[in-house]
């Protein structure tokens, strides 16, 4: 269980302080599928780098299973259990796609098992499992295959950053139904996504809006995503009108 209590979060800009997340209460259950989603600005981003140990909040306490993990880093985060994707996938030029599974499972896996994971996330593995982690792969290709290794991580906490950042229609199609999956198989760990995806919010178990780094809205998605979807639409007909859709 993920718990934070009272946190703010504010960045020096110009010799004067500006909150981005002010005395925020959250607390994420074992087993739940949770979306955070909000207006561009909302801190939305900058609380899931909080929770992965980007970022170290101003004032507030952050706990995992009842351990206080505030003062703890990315790396140690990641050995309690954390695994956080980044909206753009890093790229590592010279490694392949069975190193980087290797090296997120912890142990050397056989072709058969890294093979397994890269076919949950969709990819056809003899394709995939000797490939170099670099700008021969798509954006949704690279999705994908980070969504595959956070699987093999097989973490307490999974935090996905707006996942669905620079990838086609179609790679988000295929980006969805995984998560749809993974919604479907989740066992004894946790998911968090930022997003504003509809389609996203929809398979949630439970909703959190963020407004002026303040959660105003929180319930299962039953609830709250009929007192969104304008706010949701709108959103997706300006992405729409920027792409020159």
């Amino acid at each position: 269980m993920l718990e934070l209590k009272n946190i703010s979060f504010e960045v020096t800009d110009e010799n004067r302080q500006i909150e981005i997340i002010h005395d925020l209460n959250l607390t994420v259950e074992n087993k739940k599928f949770v979306v955070i989603t909000g207006p561009n600005g909302s801190g939305k981003s900058t609380l899931a780098r909080i929770i992965a140990g980007i970022e170290k909040p101003t004032t507030g306490k952050i706990f995992l299973d009842g351990q206080d993990i505030t003062e703890k880093n990315i790396t140690q985060r990641a050995q309690l259990g954390i695994s956080f994707a980044f909206q753009q996938p890093v790229r590592f030029k010279g490694i392949e796609v069975i190193d980087l599974l290797r090296l997120a499972a912890g142990r050397r896996l056989s072709f058969s098992e890294a093979c397994d994971y890269l076919s949950e996330v969709g990819l056809c593995a003899r394709d995939y499992i000797n490939r170099e982690i670099n700008s021969s792969l798509s954006g949704g290709e690279l999705k994908r295959i980070e969504i595959a290794t956070i699987t093999a991580r097989k973490t307490k906490l999974s935090i996905f950053d707006e996942p669905e950042a620079g990838i086609d229609l179609w790679s988000f199609q295929n980006l969805t139904r995984i998560f749809e999956n993974l919604r479907k198989n989740i066992r004894n760990s946790s998911v968090i996504i930022i997003s504003h995806q509809e389609r996203i919010l929809s398979i949630a178990d439970e909703i959190i809006v963020l407004e002026s780094g303040e959660i105003t809205r929180q319930g299962g998605a039953e609830k709250i995503l009929p007192e969104i979807i304008g706010t949701n639409s709108a959103v997706r007909a300006c992405e729409k009108l920027s792409q020159g859709a």
